[in-house]
């Protein structure tokens, strides 16, 4: 971009951003979401810098366009957000009141123990029960040699064992059972 075409975009994006960031704030709900889209806007203008018309008027009016395109797009992406966000909703309801899960006061329990163990610990179980990966999976992830994981798995299912255990009524912790049989895997 040769300097008197960025002095000549700078000029038309200064002159039209109050323009625009009211254009925004008129259109969409979040009034911080105006700034993002102006900037994006402005990036977009930078980007094709060489299809700037030399007219004033039409400069102002291309600046427009390309602010309405980008506030379809933000409208577009607002929608798919809401619709996935909707479906999410739908099936995480349907799942929690097909099956029959635990209590929720129980699922509580486990989950505060778990986020009070060593961070170390939190990461390995976090990474085993709640996402899904094996010991030695999670070892890779986190960079720890299998031995290790195993060891601190070990020493994070005994701490869970005793807080839970300090929370409930005699007989067996919940979901230790679970971490029991997990760990066998």
């Amino acid at each position: 971009m040769t300097p008197d075409a960025r002095a000549e975009i700078r000029a038309a994006l200064h002159e039209s951003s109050g323009d625009l960031l009211g254009y925004f704030e008129r259109r969409v709900r979040v009034r911080e979401d105006a700034a993002d889209l102006l900037g994006e806007t402005m990036l977009h203008a930078w980007r094709r810098h060489d299809a700037i018309p030399e007219d004033p008027t039409r400069r102002r009016m291309w600046l427009f366009t390309i602010a309405a395109n980008v506030l379809a797009n933000h409208h577009r992406s607002r929608r798919r957000r809401l619709a996935l966000t909707d479906r999410l909703r739908d099936h995480l309801t349907t799942t929690v009141t097909a099956t029959s899960g635990p209590d929720p006061a129980e699922q509580q329990a486990v989950r505060d123990a778990v986020l009070r163990l060593h961070d170390a610990h939190r990461e390995l179980v976090m990474l085993i029960h709640w996402d899904g990966f094996s010991i030695l999976e999670a070892a890779q992830l986190l960079g720890l040699n299998p031995s290790t994981a195993r060891g601190r798995y070990a020493a994070a299912r005994e701490a869970l064992r005793d807080a839970l255990t300090e929370q409930c009524p005699p007989g067996p912790p919940p979901r230790t059972q679970v971490l029991d049989q997990q760990a066998r895997l």
